[in-house]
């Protein structure tokens, strides 16, 4: 088993009155990765590798929500990249091959 996968714990990354954002918006830590999830979309990860990577917005106004909470728009990278980057982190941790795809 992978290190990444020892100790695994799901919260939610938003606080707040409405209890809908709690539930959309979910952290899975994988071990030493966290996975942000907007729905059931991931839109940001950490590693130790990476730091913390955000996906700009492509989705509406709630995710976006998500991601101020995540962090400043000016550090956000485009869908693409930020896919390319989900891959690689996950495949170099052992989570997924390239056949797996996202």
């Amino acid at each position: 088993m992978s290190d990444a996968l020892r100790n695994i714990r799901i919260s939610s990354y938003m606080g707040g009155s409405n209890r809908n954002y709690g539930l959309n918006s979910v952290c899975v830590e994988l071990g030493i990765i966290d996975l942000y999830f907007s729905y059931s979309t991931v839109v940001a990860f950490r590693s130790p590798d990476t730091g913390l990577v955000i996906s700009e917005n492509d989705w509406g106004p709630t995710t976006g929500k998500h991601l101020n909470a995540l962090g400043s728009k000016d550090v956000r990278i485009s869908r693409a990249e930020f896919e390319q980057q989900l891959a690689d982190m996950l495949e170099k941790h052992g989570l997924v091959t390239p056949t797996m795809g996202l």
